[in-house]
């Protein structure tokens, strides 16, 4: 399947790619530890638990840089063979342009495939560890300590909503509390202020109005205080700012379908994170195709010209991410379309460069 001009072209692609990748890593470490280094001090956190933090810092890096690694790499090393009139060679031999590209398809689908099983299991773990750690030391992905107007659908028949709570005090306000069994509403809970008895795993209610409808009859009470079972607890109202990104597959998954089934909205960062896990690998297949399509020929300016092509598409691809997702989260884009569109329109670009590289 790969001759010789085959694996030395997959050979320069692998290694440039992982020359990349520590050159760019080191440079983020260093620019990461210099923010950090203040916290590190004032908390004396030792030697081994920064390594560690940057051991599982690096994943995380990679997987967010990782249009621009695989796009320069593609750029340096076919720049560096055109330069050396190695590709003037190989088609003078009669090898067709597109068999030519053969090896660059087989290592973006190396690093694709690496890089899926990387987002799937692995950097979950590591970012877990590395959120906690920031959490501990840094200060950031703290969870928030109120809420305001949350709706929450706990079954088919039950449904809650808060003014506000604050996870600090125990203490939520503006509490109602709906049964809804078919088309009849069978009782309604209003409380003025709310808390969580977590020994009887039974809510409070304060100054509560009740009213229970059986179909004939209608009651109506007013109590000082009432308590109520049902499936939620505080912490479940709580969501760390980062949590989506720790959160394995399996548990994104069953995250998502437990928390429609409650109702509740603001969903779309976990669904734009699912989706992503998948979308972003496929990538490597879009900017290879481009970055051998602009650097298979020797132009003036060489690598240099090249590689600021080069720079500039990737981050043309990551600015194009960022308008996608952002148009998800605070608009109708539908989630699955954000995480894909980039893909789909720097495909589109790709086909028009490799057919102008063809002729």
């Amino acid at each position: 399947m790969l001759n010789k001009i085959d694996r030395y072209i997959l050979k320069n692609f692998l290694l440039t790619f992982l020359v990349c990748i520590l050159m760019f890593t080191i440079i983020a470490v260093v620019i990461d530890y210099t923010e950090k280094v203040q916290d590190f001090v004032k908390h004396k956190v030792s030697f081994y638990e920064i390594l560690i933090y940057f051991r599982n810092f690096i994943p995380h890096i990679v997987a967010l840089l990782f249009p621009i690694f695989i796009f320069v790499s593609v750029i340096l090393f076919t720049s560096r063979m055109a330069a050396r009139s190695e590709f003037v060679a190989i088609l003078s031999t009669g090898i067709e342009f597109k068999r030519m590209m053969r090896p660059y398809f087989v290592g973006a689908g190396i690093i694709c495939f690496l890089l899926l099983l990387a987002n799937h299991f692995v950097i979950p773990r590591t970012n877990k560890q590395r959120l906690d750690f920031e959490s501990k030391y840094t200060g950031s992905n703290r969870v928030e300590n109120n809420i305001k107007e949350t709706y929450l659908k706990l079954n088919d028949s039950q449904y809650v909503n808060f003014n506000s709570y604050r996870r600090t005090s125990n203490m939520g306000y503006g509490f109602n509390y709906n049964l809804i069994e078919g088309n009849l509403l069978k009782e309604k809970i209003f409380a003025a202020r709310t808390s969580y008895d977590s020994i009887k795993s039974e809510w409070i209610l304060y100054d509560v109005k009740r009213r229970v409808n059986n179909g004939i009859k209608e009651r109506f009470e007013q109590k000082a205080e009432h308590r109520i079972s049902f499936d939620l607890k505080p912490e479940e109202l709580f969501q760390e700012r980062k949590a989506r990104e720790h959160m394995s597959t399996a548990e994104l998954n069953s995250f998502l379908d437990r928390e429609r089934k409650k109702g509740r909205q603001g969903l779309s960062e976990y669904e734009l994170e699912k989706h992503r896990r998948t979308s972003a690998p496929f990538s490597a297949f879009v900017l290879s195709i481009i970055g051998a399509c602009i650097a298979y020929k020797k132009v003036r300016g060489g690598s240099g010209m090249h590689l600021a092509l080069g720079l500039i598409i990737s981050a043309a691809y990551i600015v194009f991410m960022q308008f996608s997702t952002t148009f998800a989260i605070k608009g109708n884009l539908s989630p699955l379309m954000a995480v894909w569109l980039p893909n789909i329109v720097f495909s589109i670009v790709a086909l028009v460069i490799y057919f102008r590289a063809k002729r």
